[in-house]
């Protein structure tokens, strides 16, 4: 329990002394949410507040995929941590690696949807991903939370209306943390041997409203959009952590986990940095944002855009 950063602050809150730090912290965080400039006096209280938290199980909280509370959880991390720099957040996600075992109906279901008669689920044979959508049919929660998200992302996509995407993002993350991995990564992931069934999984997220802005943003934006979000910048930290590719390893991978990475790819949906298949032929993925007019931070534009693009361990 006490890795789990909500009790960690209760624990905090009930002691006079660690009460008090965390509120500085609390004032470091929100003024550099605010984009506020701390001079260099602010800048030392804020790191020695951090210090001062010492062997507090604040300090090294975290908090777990699938939590209830995820978004409070990640708020009191990266309050404690407001001091961490752009290449410290690489290195240190909230959210743990941990291996996922659900004991779930899917095989069964499966198994029924295969003997079902051919004529009522026409393209099955070679369409894994309409398989793949049968069976979360015939589980009452994976329907139930794919037709939330599809309600709300279709309504207002593709017309002159403007579709809420920040419901529809809340919808998809609510779909992918809420059902089990055996449903969801079937889905998103399923191969494909045709364009058909490509389109079929490019269209998984309801890309209109959830990926596809009318223009292309500068993909810099896009990343400051998700450092502003807590739930963004944790999956974001937790992305680069799994997915961190190395040209001389075998598999492209540091970590040599591509399960972690697939989940952590999947934590990105949902959040302002939503990746997406680009095609209906291929697996690439890609941000919908581009890299042109970004000056002198063009190398690290670059590098945003090709931690999905161009990711040989993703």
């Amino acid at each position: 329990p006490s890795s789990d950063c909500v009790v960690a602050e209760q624990l905090c809150l009930s002691d006079s002394t660690c009460n008090a730090t965390y509120r500085t912290l609390e004032n470091c965080a929100l003024a550099k949410t605010r984009l506020l400039s701390l001079d260099h006096d602010s800048r030392v209280r804020c790191l020695n507040a951090e210090l001062d938290l010492g062997n507090s199980s604040l300090l090294h909280c975290k908090c777990h995929r699938r939590m209830k509370k995820q978004e409070h959880c990640l708020r009191i991390f990266w309050t404690v941590h407001s001091s961490m720099t752009d290449a410290e957040i690489n290195c240190e996600s909230p959210l743990p690696s941990t291996v996922e075992h659900w004991k779930t109906d899917y095989n069964k279901l499966a198994a029924l949807v295969s003997g079902k008669n051919c004529s009522q689920l026409a393209g099955d044979a070679t369409n894994s991903c309409l398989k793949a959508t049968h069976v979360c049919n015939l589980s009452k929660k994976c329907f139930r939370l794919r037709t939330d998200y599809a309600s709300i992302c279709t309504k207002g996509a593709g017309s002159e209306d403007v579709c809420d995407r920040r419901k529809c993002h809340r919808g998809l993350r609510n779909f992918f943390e809420k059902v089990p991995e055996d449903f969801t990564k079937r889905i998103l992931f399923c191969p494909c041997q045709d364009e058909f069934c490509g389109e079929r999984r490019r269209k998984t997220i309801v890309p209109d409203c959830s990926f596809q802005y009318n223009t292309k943003p500068n993909c810099l934006w896009l990343l400051d959009s998700c450092l502003e979000d807590h739930i963004c910048k944790s999956r974001l930290a937790d992305f680069q952590q799994n997915c961190q590719p190395v040209d001389m390893s075998p598999d492209g991978c540091s970590l040599h986990n591509h399960a972690a990475c697939l989940q952590a790819y999947m934590g990105m949906i949902g959040t302002p940095m939503t990746p997406n298949y680009v095609s209906n032929s291929s697996v690439e993925v890609s941000l919908w944002c581009t890299c042109e007019n970004s000056g002198n931070q063009k190398e690290k534009c670059d590098q945003i855009l090709g931690m999905f693009e161009s990711n040989k361990c993703l």
